[in-house]
């Protein structure tokens, strides 16, 4: 069966398309985004040299992606339109000006070219000299451009979902061929004595057992753990879960593009900070920010367009490309454990959305909430069933066991079913500070908490 797609449905017309790109002015969502943007850029300003030097031409490459994206967005837009690639917003049904106005599609296409040239300018400003710089360059545009290819075939041709597990897989081996970090993990501290027993000095039942399979290092008394080729595994799963999480955690104005944004954001202001703490592993953090400040501005360039109402719609392009890019920057920048920290909404709706992803129950293609013809409103979305069916998934969701419907399983319907209905645009605004407020826990937690977990 087709899995779920929580965008919107493309259907194309054979009528003349009546719109171009737009763009809605909404200044409390500017002013949210400056605040978000705001605490990366402080920090870099306020680096000691030669970092804020170096920072400072990464960010002027980052706003030539902005100018970039921001400009082509709408005659990319006409063309895209001309080729029949539109569709028509389902939550803007019961709206007449809008229903049916075609929207254009695919448009993701536009912030990741515009990235990949600003990473190849990058390139050739600061690794021309560098032959193992080059070569970290080069891997992390191929496993983008991959992802930015499978992305548009899926806009074109619908593709089915096992290539969509499978291409990410593929996708990752640049970056796995020119990995030079560390594959050792570091076991926290609670964890450690049921590794290791200090009294004996050696390795706990539970620690040989592990031993087999993996390194443990008794010098370190368990504190360490060689994986080897099961953290190369460990990262060829991170990509492809970074690059369907924005995919399934979508389906409403601005929410694919604005999550991006602000994971983006705290990715950049998280390097900035470890550029201010310690300078010991500086390139890899120079390295992320060369990355991500061009994203977050091609990406804010395509917000201005896809936030409510859309005149834009990002399509799988924008998805693959924004989570092949968080993985490049976590594997190339050697922070992955803290970059789970920024995807919590995005790890809640997987494990939320695992019930209907492996069809423990029906799963629609279309996930999006539905608009309440009455009020215009954004109301939870579900699918039948009979009563006395799926007692358990009824019980999780407290609904009553002879319920005849059953909601389904994201996050952006537990949005709705805890803060009742909302409009589309007021519905990604609490989403978007779901999300500011997660990462912000993440980088408390990495900063403050992660002292009683880890050494150092």
């Amino acid at each position: 069966g087709s899995p779920p797609q929580d965008r919107r449905a493309r259907r194309p017309s054979r009528g003349r398309p009546r719109s171009g790109a737009g763009m809605a002015f909404d200044v409390v969502a500017v002013l949210c985004g400056a605040a978000i943007l705001a605490p990366g850029l402080w920090v870099m300003s306020e680096l000691q040299e030669p970092f804020r030097t170096a920072a400072g031409y990464r960010a002027a490459i980052g706003l030539l992606g902005f100018v970039m994206s921001y400009t082509l967005i709408p005659t990319i837009a006409k063309y895209t339109l001309k080729a029949n690639m539109f569709g028509k917003d389902l939550g803007k049904r019961f709206i007449p000006a809008m229903r049916d106005t075609p929207v254009p599609e695919a448009l993701g296409i536009v912030p990741a070219i515009g990235f990949l040239c600003c990473i190849i300018c990058a390139q050739w400003a600061f690794a021309k000299d560098d032959l193992e710089m080059m070569v970290t360059f080069n891997s992390a545009l191929i496993s983008v451009c991959f992802m930015v290819l499978l992305g548009f075939m899926d806009d074109v041709l619908d593709l089915p979902w096992r290539a969509k597990l499978a291409l990410p897989l593929v996708a990752t081996f640049p970056l796995l061929c020119t990995y030079s970090g560390s594959t050792s993990i570091v076991v926290p501290k609670p964890l450690r004595v049921l590794l290791y027993s200090a009294g004996s000095n050696t390795l706990t039942p539970v620690g040989q057992l592990l031993d087999a399979l993996v390194v443990v290092d008794i010098e370190a008394q368990g504190a360490i753990l060689e994986l080897g080729p099961f953290y190369l595994a460990y990262m060829c799963c991170m990509a492809i879960f970074c690059t369907n999480a924005i995919n399934i955690y979508a389906g409403i104005n601005g929410l694919e593009a604005g999550q991006s944004f602000v994971i983006g954001c705290f990715i950049m202001l998280y390097c900035a900070l470890q550029l201010s703490l310690d300078s010991e592993d500086h390139h890899h953090y120079m390295f992320a920010l060369t990355l991500i400040l061009p994203f977050v501005g091609n990406t804010l360039g395509l917000l201005a367009y896809n936030w409510y109402p859309s005149t834009v719609f990002v399509g799988d392009t924008f998805c693959y490309f924004a989570g092949m890019t968080f993985a490049v920057v976590g594997i190339h920048g050697h922070f992955t454990k803290p970059l789970w920290l920024f995807f919590l909404p995005q790890l809640a709706n997987f494990f939320y959305s695992i019930p209907q992803l492996f069809k423990l129950v029906p799963c629609p293609r279309h996930r999006l909430p539905r608009v309440d013809e009455a009020s215009g409103l954004m109301v939870p979305s579900g699918f039948e069933c009979k009563a006395g069916q799926y007692r358990f998934w009824k019980a999780i969701l407290l609904l009553p066991s002879d319920a005849t419907e059953m909601p389904n399983f994201t996050v952006i319907n537990w949005a709705l079913r805890v803060l009742g209905p909302l409009s589309e645009r007021d519905l990604c605004m609490a989403l978007m500070v779901l999300q500011v407020v997660t990462c912000a826990a993440g980088l408390v937690l990495r900063f403050y908490a992660g002292g009683h977990f880890f050494d150092g």
